[in-house]
């Protein structure tokens, strides 16, 4: 699914989204074809493990989109930005109530658990190419560096 910057249905956050049956069907170059001036100036990208990352880059920097989205992998396939909770991190955390549920705890009885480590990725070849220039306070506190 594709949020992008608008003043049109959302307008506490300034944001619509995108019919995600576009990209579920392999189909994100219409969610992300329309006019900008009539759009907004970025895109935010949730994505799905069977979108291709790049061929969604590709079409963000075609028109000219700024993007940012949950996964590293965003960053690495050439979006703008990505901030989200390490999957790894994650997977580890998910291990250790596997392990207290095979050794007799109730599901029902463990608690709830939020992400505690967070990533930052910025790629500064797409920053580039944008005409944007990523302050450097931002830069260092980034977890990864494309450039």
């Amino acid at each position: 699914m594709c949020y992008k910057g608008d003043r049109g249905s959302r307008p506490s956050l300034g944001s619509t989204a995108c019919p995600s049956e576009d990209s579920r069907r392999g189909r994100p170059r219409r969610c992300l074809s329309y006019d900008n001036k009539r759009t907004g100036n970025g895109v935010f990208v949730r994505l799905l493990t069977y979108i291709p990352h790049k061929r969604v880059a590709d079409l963000t920097m075609k028109n000219r989109l700024p993007s940012i989205s949950q996964q590293l992998s965003w960053t690495e396939a050439g979006g703008l930005m990505s901030y989200g909770s390490d999957p790894n991190s994650n997977y580890r955390r998910a291990a250790t109530y596997v392990d207290k549920i095979l050794k007799g705890a109730k599901p029902a009885n463990l608690p709830v658990e939020a992400p505690t480590k967070f990533e930052l990725g910025i790629n500064l070849k797409t920053a580039k190419q944008l005409d944007l220039t990523i302050p450097q306070s931002v830069l260092y506190h980034a977890d990864r560096v494309i450039k």
